[in-house]
């Protein structure tokens, strides 16, 4: 998916008012062995509500696992658990599509983990 999508179909605010999207700093990333694409396995701090989180995330393109420490990011928190090659990915980590590889959405200041976007 690039900037040439075709646009989705319109929804209404109260359908993304449902998406508990928050701000959160990943504390642990390493490979995740058996994906059928190269992914890392994250754990992101999401604040003393959410907590801990894990997530599957495939963006080896453009990031390394010692680089991603410390980095905040945006994800989902209520979506339901997945099993993607074995591990149980609980948030959805928020990126963009480039040629280059998925880039990571992040807040542009440091902010506290668990803020919600709103």
């Amino acid at each position: 998916m690039t900037q040439d999508a075709q646009p989705k179909e319109e929804v209404t605010f109260d359908t993304f008012a449902q998406l508990d999207i928050r701000t959160g700093t990943i504390v642990e990333a390493s490979p995740l062995k058996g994906a059928r694409v190269p992914a890392y396995r994250l754990k992101v701090d999401f604040g003393p509500v959410i907590g801990i989180k894990q997530s599957s995330a495939q963006i080896t393109d453009l990031y390394t696992p010692e680089g991603l420490i410390g980095e905040q990011v945006l994800g989902v928190v209520n979506f339901p658990p997945m099993h993607i090659a074995g591990w149980r990915s609980e948030v959805l980590v928020l990126g963009v599509y480039t040629e280059q590889g998925v880039v990571l959405i992040a807040p542009k200041q440091k902010t506290d983990n668990g803020i919600v976007l709103g």
